[in-house]
């Protein structure tokens, strides 16, 4: 009986410790695999974090982690930047448009920012975008230093 309650916790407690952080974005793991891309580096880097103390990298805020307790996921903005770049884009050298409006509704901007975060976007196309074949990280990265520099709308960059 004492058998199967040790295996009945192991199993319960190693996918808790192996996913935090689950996207390898904090923990050894994502400092191992640091600038890798694809999916065979993110496993890696979940598995190593399953084996390196992930706990204690996120309860003492070392390796990257935080100990605020947020999870937070970027992976669906990136995701819908990479696959409207070209439209967001042109969107944003307008300053309005269905795929801004989307971004926008992604970042959470409230209604009554809305007018400010698309004004900000049109003025700052050329440091978001800073040529036609940026990588979706740099655009991310630039649109945070561009909401980061505004007084009114720096605290949706979290969002990023």
């Amino acid at each position: 009986m004492k058998k199967l309650l040790t295996i009945l916790s192991l199993v319960v407690a190693f996918p808790a410790v192996a996913l935090a952080g689950a996207d390898g974005s904090c923990g050894v793991g994502s400092m191992v695999f640091k600038n890798q891309k694809g999916i065979a580096p993110q496993v890696f880097a979940m598995t190593t974090n399953g084996f390196t103390g992930q706990v204690f990298a996120v309860t003492s805020g070392t390796s990257g982690c935080s100990p605020s307790g947020e999870v937070s996921s970027n992976w669906k903005m990136a995701m819908f930047i990479d696959s409207n770049k070209d439209q967001l884009a042109r969107d944003m050298s307008v300053g309005s448009g269905e795929t801004l409006a989307s971004l926008s509704h992604l970042l959470g901007i409230e209604a009554k920012d809305q007018a400010a975060f698309n004004r900000l976007t049109k003025d700052n196309v050329a440091r978001i975008f800073t040529n036609e074949s940026v990588a979706t990280e740099q655009v991310v990265a630039s649109l945070r230093e561009v909401l980061a520099s505004d007084a009114t709308l720096s605290h949706y960059q979290a969002a990023l």
